[in-house]
């Protein structure tokens, strides 16, 4: 009674069972599904409800949850990374998932999706998860747990206005893909209309392989670069880990300003090849065994007009021949990477390249500014749902 005595007028303690029914219906066989869309993990974006990527159901093995249109999939697995997206089409998803329907007695269904954005409910999520390598919820735990909710005339006017502020973010979403075309149209033009050709063997002074020992958490020895970090049109220093090793080692695997990261291993072949140039990066800095460190001879070649080549849709295309699958993981070699054929043209040519891409970068990064402003808007409105 305490606690019902402190809410604000209107809004009540509710269990999460009493919120949503969770959609426990399964298929063994994912080719006989009746659909054409499997949603994975990995397809969803962390604090977006749009659904932007999918895979086919033909393509996936084991057991598999069926959702239809307006059902909410959410990422149960490692629930740090916030994925909560609503359906816009029917589907089988991951068993790492959730699907949920709101019971719109308690929670609207354009509300629902919103409030499990939100940082108490997600705080929530995590605190009761299991397991150290990947932290799971189960429905029975989640289904206990009581959040308050305001009346559902609030969750209208709460749902209005987060609506008006993701519809806003997928506009300027959509303006960044089209700009993503843009930049890999003028990349395609410049390899066709280059006749000079090349080898990386005749461009390439090192290739070398990342350090295999465990890092950590606690800030102990020097940070080291990993997968995510090097995932994106540059260096993400968002989330570091560090390694403790020998002066030696530091030197060994040490990354400089124009050193080109390039991803050898993942269980995602879509990784495998993707590269980044390191930029006024922390010194000392090194690289995880999962990478390979490329150096460059910067009388031919650009570092980053290399980099740009490697990430385009064509030679990521001539990469994948050497590609090789091993226990579940997909590689790349030193050999392989150095066998690559690519345009050379004059260094002048080179940088006019880089500077213009680097213009349209910039009005990409204006308009990831503007994603991050809407996103505040979104995060502030949401912490009001703390009741």
């Amino acid at each position: 009674m305490g606690q019902e005595e402190q809410l604000k007028p209107g809004w009540k303690v509710w269990r999460f069972d009493q919120m949503a029914v969770n959609v426990n219906e399964r298929i063994d066989d994912p080719s006989q599904a009746d659909v054409d869309y499997y949603i994975g993990l990995e397809h969803l974006d962390p604090d977006s409800l749009k659904i932007r990527r999918w895979g086919n159901p033909s393509d996936v093995e084991a057991t598999k949850l069926i959702f239809r249109k307006g059902d909410i999939i959410f990422g149960r697995r490692r629930v740090y990374q916030r994925k909560v997206a609503v359906a816009d089409f029917d589907g089988i998803c991951s068993a790492h998932a959730l699907v949920l329907r709101s019971r719109p007695e308690v929670a609207l269904p354009e509300f629902l999706p919103f409030f499990m954005q939100s940082n108490l409910f997600m705080e929530r999520a995590k605190a009761i998860s299991v397991g150290s390598l990947s932290p799971t919820i189960n429905w029975k735990t989640l289904a206990k747990e009581v959040f308050v909710l305001p009346s559902l005339e609030e969750q209208k006017w709460f749902s209005l206005l987060l609506r008006k502020a993701e519809d806003v973010a997928e506009t300027i979403y959509s303006a960044q893909q089209h700009l993503d075309i843009v930049l890999a149209s003028a990349t395609e033009e410049l390899i066709q209309r280059t006749h000079k050709r090349t080898t990386l063997d005749l461009i390439l002074r090192d290739t070398s392989y990342g350090c295999s020992k465990q890092s950590n958490h606690q800030g102990n020895g020097v940070p080291i670069l990993r997968i995510p970090n090097v995932l994106r049109d540059e260096l993400d220093l968002s989330d570091l880990q560090w390694i403790d090793l020998l002066e030696e080692e530091v030197n060994r695997y040490a990354v400089e300003d124009g050193d080109i990261l390039l991803v050898r291993t993942n269980g995602n072949p879509a990784y495998v090849g993707r590269c980044v140039v390191a930029r006024a990066h922390p010194k000392p800095m090194v690289f995880a065994s999962y990478l390979i460190r490329l150096r460059v001879d910067q009388t031919q070649v650009i570092p980053d007009f290399l980099a740009t080549l490697l990430n385009s849709p064509s030679i990521r295309r001539a990469l994948r021949g050497d590609v090789r699958s091993s226990a579940g993981n997909f590689n790349i070699n030193t050999k392989g990477i150095r066998r690559q054929s690519i345009p050379l043209p004059s260094l002048d040519e080179q940088n006019n390249f880089v500077e213009g891409l680097d213009q349209l970068k910039n009005s990409g990064k204006r308009l990831e500014d503007r994603v991050n402003a809407v996103t505040a808007i979104k995060k502030v409105t949401l912490a009001d749902l703390g009741g």
